[in-house]
């Protein structure tokens, strides 16, 4: 399937509802439609875990009969998602990629899949996830390319709503996990504020985000947004921040255009994309700063050169004890990834964590101090299109590089995969990076600059 950014036809929700309200469609034909994507495509993609379609049957029924009644529960009542097989559900096992937890099914509700319930989303089934969701690859394919990664460690859920079998699906992030894979399949995604959305039992990782893959901005901010409405932040955090409409689309008048430490290994064809994108952003009126325009910009793109190998420092330290459980208790079923971050955290000392966090924190200062100096920050989100899966099966990355998508987990900021580039006819994400807390503002400015491209192409 040859990718195109301003003329590819992908599968949404919103502009849906109007048929539900008005009887010429209903959230039960709607998944029935979805339902049929997946029995012609799911033979190849391989992005589905475990579905339950009788009971998404029965919620689409009940939506159904809200919208006739007139008493819908929210904008996204009705709208089929995936969940990544990290989150527990209390209907499907969650078995989070790895064969030591085959079976596992603690049959409760995850804060998030609590809050799309009760906002009258119909969970569907969750979703292929790397084992631990971390770099050892499951079965999952690329929905424009078969032969190609979907990236990871949110593959299933990237993979599922670009093959446009729902419209939305839920991901998470450590290092580039959404932002990633969202780029290989042509997804809007929201990699939020660290702690803006609840991860619930997911609480033991420093850089843990949970995000959002949609196929467009508004199914994206409004999913995210109803959530938060339920469900709140981490303990402690204020949550996402805006209302539920998605915000409308905002002009930014500066940005800076970071390299990250990705840009070395950019291949030729994306840089040239990313470049050409800020041309057109120019010509538009739109200044861009960069790193030898501004010593601010400069420091932070420091302070970043490393975020891949110290957002990996940080996990192994704090994931050394649950990874050396598994050792003990299950021998035989972590993969060579997985196995290699154990090493490396019991090599740490705690002086040495201690280390990591005073760097993140000093990255984090840098970012700040360019709040005066920009609206948002752009760069990519991969170094390519989605690499042939069998050139990296035994890479350090063996779901592609993460060099470009890691600095937002690093840096705890917002961060929006527009599919906005296309390299080779597969998709390529820009990246639009915001201060913490400003979610709602930099969906208005990656809304603005998608409209922007897409006339100019």
């Amino acid at each position: 399937m040859t990718y195109v950014p301003s003329t590819h036809r992908a599968l949404t929700f919103h502009d849906h509802r109007a048929g539900f309200t008005g009887g010429d469609d209903s959230p039960r034909d709607y998944l029935e439609r979805c339902l049929q994507v997946i029995a012609d495509k799911e033979g190849l993609l391989k992005g589905w875990v475990v579905m339950n379609p009788e009971g998404a049957r029965a919620a689409a029924d009940a939506s159904t009969q809200r919208y006739r009644q007139g008493r819908t529960l929210s904008a996204i009542d009705g709208m089929p998602v995936g969940i990544k097989d990290l989150i527990e559900t209390r209907d499907m096992p969650t078995q989070m990629g790895c064969a030591a937890f085959e079976g596992n099914f603690p049959k409760n509700d995850s804060a998030v899949v609590r809050a799309l319930r009760d906002a009258g989303a119909i969970i569907l089934g969750k979703t292929v996830t790397t084992a631990l969701g971390f770099l050892d690859p499951g079965p999952t394919t690329n929905a424009f390319d078969p032969l190609r990664t979907p990236g990871g460690s949110s593959s299933g859920s990237a993979a599922v709503v670009g093959a446009n079998m729902v419209p939305l699906a839920i991901g998470s992030q450590l290092v580039g996990s959404i932002l990633r894979p969202a780029s290989f399949n042509a997804n809007w995604a929201l990699k939020p504020t660290f702690g803006a959305l609840n991860r619930g039992e997911r609480l033991g990782l420093s850089q843990a985000h949970l995000g959002i893959h949609a196929n467009c901005v508004e199914d994206m901010w409004t999913a995210a947004a109803e959530i938060a409405l339920r469900a709140g932040g981490d303990p402690g955090h204020p949550g996402l921040q805006g209302s539920c409409q998605p915000p409308a689309a905002i002009r930014p008048r500066r940005l800076v255009a970071l390299e990250t430490e990705g840009w070395a290994r950019a291949e030729p064809g994306a840089r040239d994309a990313f470049e050409a994108c800020l041309k057109t952003l120019s010509e538009q009126g739109v200044s861009i700063l960069r790193r030898s325009d501004s010593a601010l910009v400069e420091a932070l793109e420091q302070s970043i050169s490393q975020a891949a190998a110290l957002s990996l420092r940080l996990i192994s330290w704090e994931q050394r004890w649950s990874l050396a459980n598994l050792v003990e208790n299950h021998p035989d079923t972590l993969g060579p990834s997985l196995l290699r971050q154990l090493e490396s955290g019991r090599n740490m000392t705690l002086a040495e964590y201690r280390e990591c966090l005073l760097l993140r924190e000093h990255a984090r200062q840098r970012l700040a101090a360019l709040a005066t100096q920009c609206d948002a920050l752009v760069s990519l989100n991969a170094c390519g299109p989605a690499p042939l899966a069998a050139d990296i099966r035994d890479s350090k990355y063996p779901t592609g590089d993460v060099s470009f998508a890691c600095a937002s987990s690093l840096l705890g900021a917002p961060a929006i995969n527009v599919p906005a580039m296309a390299v080779d006819g597969l998709p390529l994400g820009l990246q639009v990076l915001g201060m913490a807390q400003a979610d709602a503002a930099i969906t208005g400015i990656a809304t603005w600059l998608s409209q922007a491209l897409h006339r100019s192409a």
